[in-house]
């Protein structure tokens, strides 16, 4: 049996359980008699009483509702009063806008918006903030820069509330130290051994600018990525590079050979000072003798000069003698001719010669002609001889 079908002999049933109609079941239900009766259910759920003559059940009774009410609640509450925040995080504390505290890591408990709001900063996190642009140096040329700038949020409240937009600001304070740092230095500095010096100037720079407008940003390092002539002098900057390199190379090849040649030069010098040293010990040394020598032919030659004048006379003649290419042969004797090897005398001279002359380079002819006087301790003998003489030549 349908749902609009008499029943019982009564009028047929709406939708709403209302038996017959407004026409009597010959037309659809009356409109406002819906709305009516809807409205009638929701009054109900919220505990009001239904209007005279109206026929909804009062739910305000109903203790499964209530229960799902105080259920939403709680969790409501839960949810929007406590809070866990994580290691790397910082909690700040607004209440109605205005700012009240930053909770650290751990769980905490707020009061409930629209009270209280917690805004949770990330202040752990490594951040990266790149720049390339064209700028000139000193010398006025010009040369590619690209950074890479590295930072995290240091004060969660400075980072917020200081500045409008605080990523905006970090961009814009990167450009600007760099243009500024690499204006006030040469390109050969830039491109070589100034690199990682004008890193430290920058980080440095940009902190300083970032503290001075309470970013509570932190710049943890600067890394110039590259650094490099525009593409439009690509080719007489790699010329330029080429040369400065070869300066370089050549400038190692003459370190490598002073530190060869000095030590060596050094070593010779050290050499010839005690050369010379021992040249100037054997020359007082001879000089000595020598001295020593002439004393005593003093002595001599005043005891008996006439037999000290012929015997210097005989030495020198012999010295002169034994040195020249001549022989003096005696023939007055009558005697057969004698053979003599000439050559081999004369060679043998020869050697005699340069041998006394290598060990007495340096002295005075006069006194290389001096024959070589008895050690001290024949002088008495000597002195002995010379009066013996003398007194048969008297």
């Amino acid at each position: 049996m349908g749902w609009n079908e008499p029943s019982g002999g009564q009028g047929p049933k709406d939708p709403w359980g209302n038996r017959g109609g407004r026409n009597n079941g010959d037309g659809p239900p009356d409109l406002d008699e819906v709305v009516r009766k809807l409205q009638q259910r929701l009054s109900g759920l919220f505990g009001q009483r239904p209007p005279v003559g109206g026929g909804g059940n009062n739910a305000s009774g109903n203790p499964l509702l209530w229960l799902g009410l105080v259920v939403l609640l709680v969790i409501w509450l839960a949810y929007d009063m406590f809070y866990v925040i994580d290691q790397q995080q910082r909690g700040v504390v607004l209440r109605f806008g205005e700012y009240q505290t930053t909770l650290q890591p751990g769980l905490s408990m707020r009061m409930p918006r629209p009270f209280e709001r917690v805004l949770k900063v990330n202040t752990g996190q490594t951040n990266t903030v790149s720049h390339e642009a064209s700028m000139l140096t000193q010398d006025e040329n010009i040369i590619s820069v690209e950074a890479a700038v590295q930072w995290r949020i240091d004060d969660p409240t400075n980072y917020l509330f200081e500045v409008s937009a605080p990523d905006a600001t970090l961009r814009q304070v990167v450009e600007s130290a760099i243009r500024e740092i690499v204006g006030r230095n040469k390109l050969d500095f830039v491109l070589t051994e100034g690199r990682s010096q004008i890193e430290s100037e920058q980080k440095e720079r940009i902190q300083s600018v970032l503290n001075e407008y309470n970013t509570g940003i932190l710049i943890t390092s600067v890394d110039l990525q590259t650094v490099k002539p525009p593409e439009a002098v690509k080719d007489a900057f790699d010329d330029a590079i080429k040369a400065r390199e070869d300066e370089q190379r050549q400038i190692n090849k003459a370190e490598a050979y002073r530190n060869e040649i000095i030590p060596r030069a050094r070593g010779a010098a050290a050499r010839l000072t005690e050369e010379a040293m021992g040249y100037k010990e054997r020359v007082i040394a001879r000089a000595e003798g020598q001295a020593d020598r002439f004393t005593l032919l003093l002595d001599e030659y005043q005891q008996s000069p006439e037999v000290t004048r012929q015997r210097l006379y005989l030495d020198t003649m012999q010295y002169v003698l034994d040195r020249n290419s001549k022989i003096l042969m005696d023939t007055d004797g009558g005697s057969n001719l004698t053979y003599l090897p000439i050559d081999k005398l004369m060679q043998e001279s020869r050697k005699q010669n340069k041998q006394s002359d290598s060990g007495e380079s340096g002295a005075m002819a006069p006194t290389q002609s001096l024959p070589a006087m008895p050690p001290s301790q024949n002088r008495q003998g000597s002195s002995s001889r010379y009066n013996d003489r003398s007194r048969e030549a008297r």
